[in-house]
């Protein structure tokens, strides 16, 4: 997906390992393919620009300090440091920042690409016929949107033209997905897109050659589907959807029940 994969930017940053199991999710390393404080928000460093090799190593520590306070973050800092950031371009071309919707202790987390022009217009993410789609979908399964379910993007505010995201971009919003994954603490993950997809899986291969089985993403399982966009466009690959759907069941069924701060 890029020169450096997720683990070499974050040994690079001297970030690595960054995340810590839940005793529930221990599994076999064989079995897996890779793994705030309450208060005032934390005002991100701007993004310095990077002329030479020194200026990079600047750069890349302006990067390590950022994501070190927002992997520290709970919920409403997190929220409020999203629609407040300014660490790439997209933030001088968004309506506002969509940071993610729904229950916050679910056991689905739906993992898109990025705000189109009814999520950057409504600061909700997947609405829009889109979002009726993914909507129907859930609800085919027996889920209804927050409840049970949260809804994120890899890209928490809209490219212009809805191009794809870029590089710079996909790196500058990864730690908001990362702690908000880490918040969540899903059962199951289903990325739905190809850029959903790569990011969480850390590769470069198109939505057709991951979908079909189960991946992991720090021990959690990944089933990779369609994106609702893509399915209003190609409706006959809606039975390919609805098996992935039905193996995102399955995989949810063979891991541990969840256990909870609040239930212990």
């Amino acid at each position: 997906m890029s020169e450096l994969n997720r683990e070499s930017r974050l040994k690079l940053l001297g970030l690595w390992p960054q995340w810590t199991l839940r005793p529930e999710f221990a599994r076999t390393a064989d079995a897996a393919e890779e793994n705030i404080r309450a208060g005032e928000v934390v005002a991100l460093p701007e993004p310095v620009p990077v002329a030479d090799a020194s200026a990079k190593a600047d750069s890349q520590g302006v990067i390590a300090d950022g994501r070190e306070s927002i992997m520290q973050m709970e919920w409403e800092e997190l929220t409020r440091t999203i629609c407040q950031c300014r660490q790439c371009g997209l933030s001088q071309t968004r309506t506002q920042a969509v940071p993610g919707a729904g229950d916050r202790q679910a056991d689905w987390l739906v993992v898109g690409e990025a705000p189109g022009a009814d999520e950057d217009a409504s600061g909700e993410p997947f609405v829009g016929q889109a979002g009726k789609l993914l909507d129907s979908m859930l609800a085919a399964i027996g889920l209804a949107r927050g409840n049970g379910v949260y809804i994120a993007n890899v890209l928490k505010c809209r490219p212009p033209g809805n191009r794809n995201p870029q590089e710079d971009e996909i790196v500058a919003c990864e730690p908001y997905l990362a702690r908000q994954i880490e918040l969540i603490r899903p059962r199951i993950i289903l990325a739905v897109g190809k850029f959903a997809a790569q990011w969480l899986l850390d590769s470069d291969k198109p939505v057709g050659a991951l979908r079909g089985k189960i991946h992991f993403f720090n021990e959690i399982p990944v089933v990779v589907t369609y994106h609702p966009a893509y399915l209003l466009r190609s409706p006959t690959e809606k039975a390919r959807a609805w098996e992935d759907l039905c193996l995102a069941q399955d995989a949810l069924k063979q891991t541990n029940p969840p256990l909870r701060e609040d239930n212990r």
